[in-house]
């Protein structure tokens, strides 16, 4: 069963061949025994049961939905009662939330079996998944390498197919650099369509909820009970939710105008192995009738400076609130409040969320903030203004997910800079707060490589199509690896 897609375990429950009871406890086994992934930081196997229990039982009434009674996981992110919620880092290894997340409470409604909670780098503050609290997460593909970040561990429990599905937060690219390095499908929705109530904040006019699964169609159906709009969150968009799985159709390609930035494509530091496989899948479109035209986003080079300003600028607003007095980590025996303040954060911040919260500080500080953030906010307006320029002529915009396959882990740790050049071809996309999702397009060297497609905001169901259709045309989304490495 765990070969099965979430539309494929749907089925199989609705036709009786197991019970989620049965698919859970086998699901929490398998997680138990993949150890070496490290891809969990909490199991809830009691709550785990008792939820599959009672989707049997409202399957029984016919109540059951196409996510009743599936197992699914959550990054350590999402505010779940009753359950720990560490966002991987010392600071809150003890915080147990009295409140569901939005995005927890939707899949819970949609009958959803939540086994537990994936690990990610710290805050989700990375892209490797190695500044965790508890540990790096390692790629089912190749466990000396990394999975990606920051939502790695969701990635590589999707991939090893521990769980059909998980939900992952994209700040910068932190669903779909991860789902490419780990050949899975992630999508990052249009900021806005997924409520961030009781999402652990990073940098909240970049932050956005989405799901991660082995498929487009498994995308689409997660999204459909993911998304809605939420009064608790300003920033949540009050508009329809389509029907996203119906939107899918018969996944025909023909007349969907396709962009190719010249950008992505001559763009410095991309494996070769990379462009070779994004180029076949771009052929792939074409063959199946999309009409492929080159495009235009001249400001692209400008999105990880202009990223590297903002999101440690509000990174640091949002992690003021973690001072050792009302919750999170606390020193021993304080000198004074001052003390209380240095040593509480010092020990429970981890050194990339430290280097982010004093880039951020500074960015924001007097007789800076106007030459670094003020500025950096000017060049995200140009830089929507590109894609909504390139919108006018083409339906999805189409190149690489990541410029390299995964790497192995240490390897990029010693320098930041490296890291962050990881999201060179994501990062642009939160800027504009547009959808994105990766899907996968093949291999080089043995290891995964995704093909990105960006849609217009909210569109959403163009987009899926647009990933269903290519995997109507491929088999890279039904590898998977042997665990060996």
């Amino acid at each position: 069963m765990h070969d099965r897609t979430i539309a494929e375990l749907g089925a199989a429950l609705e036709r009786g061949e197991c019970s989620s009871v049965e698919l859970t406890r086998s699901t929490l086994k398998a997680i138990e025994q993949a150890t070496e992934l490290n891809a969990f930081i909490t199991l809830t196997p009691e709550t785990a049961m008792a939820e599959a229990a009672a989707a049997d039982a409202a399957r029984a009434r016919g109540e059951a939905g196409p996510l009743t009674g599936v197992p699914i996981a959550h990054k350590d992110i999402f505010c779940t009662e009753g359950t720990r919620t560490s966002c991987a880092s010392r600071m809150l290894d003890g915080f147990v939330p009295p409140y569901d997340a939005f995005v927890v409470s939707q899949l819970r409604a949609a009958g959803a079996v939540s086994v537990g909670k994936t690990n990610m780098d710290e805050f989700a503050m990375g892209s490797s998944n190695e500044t965790s609290w508890y540990g790096p997460v390692r790629n089912p593909w190749d466990i000396g390498t990394v999975p990606g970040g920051s939502s790695g561990g969701s990635a590589a429990a999707v991939a090893a197919r521990l769980v059909p599905g998980a939900t992952g937060t994209d700040t910068g690219g932190s669903i779909r650099q991860p789902a490419a390095l780990t050949g899975i499908s992630g999508l990052k929705p249009t900021y806005g369509r997924v409520s961030r109530y009781g999402m652990i904040a990073f940098a909240s006019s970049l932050d956005q909820a989405g799901p991660m699964a082995t498929t487009a169609e498994d995308l689409a159906i997660l999204l459909q009970a993911m998304a809605g709009f939420d009064r608790r969150d300003s920033t949540c968009v009050d508009r329809p939710v389509p029907d996203y799985r119906a939107a899918l159709g018969d996944g025909g390609l023909r007349g969907l105008r396709v962009g190719l930035p010249r950008e992505y494509f001559e763009a410095d530091g991309v494996d070769s192995e990379v462009t070779r496989a994004v180029e076949a899948a771009v052929d792939a479109l074409r063959e199946a009738g999309a009409e492929i035209r080159g495009i235009s986003l001249p400001n692209t080079s400008l999105a990880v400076p202009v990223y590297y300003v903002i999101a440690p600028a509000e990174a640091s607003s949002n992690l003021s609130r973690f001072d050792g007095v009302r919750y999170g980590h606390r020193c021993d025996d304080p000198a004074d409040l001052e003390d209380l303040y240095k040593r509480s954060r010092g020990e429970g911040f981890g050194e990339e969320v430290k280097r982010r919260i004093m880039v951020g500080t500074y960015a924001l500080s007097a007789g800076y903030y106007d030459a670094y953030y003020l500025k950096a906010q000017q060049v995200r307006r140009m830089i929507r203004d590109d894609f909504a320029r390139a919108f006018d002529e083409v339906d999805v915009i189409a190149g690489p997910t990541a410029p390299s396959t995964a790497f192995a882990l240490g390897a990029k740790s010693d320098d930041p800079v490296q890291m962050y050049l990881s999201d060179i071809f994501t990062i642009a996309v939160n800027l504009a707060g547009l959808p994105a999702l990766s899907v996968p397009a093949g291999f080089g060297g043995g290891r995964p490589v995704g093909l990105q497609l960006i849609g217009n905001h909210f569109d959403e169901a163009r987009l899926l199509g647009a990933a269903h259709g290519y995997q109507q045309l491929t088999d890279w989304h039904t590898r998977r690896p042997s665990l060996e490495g």
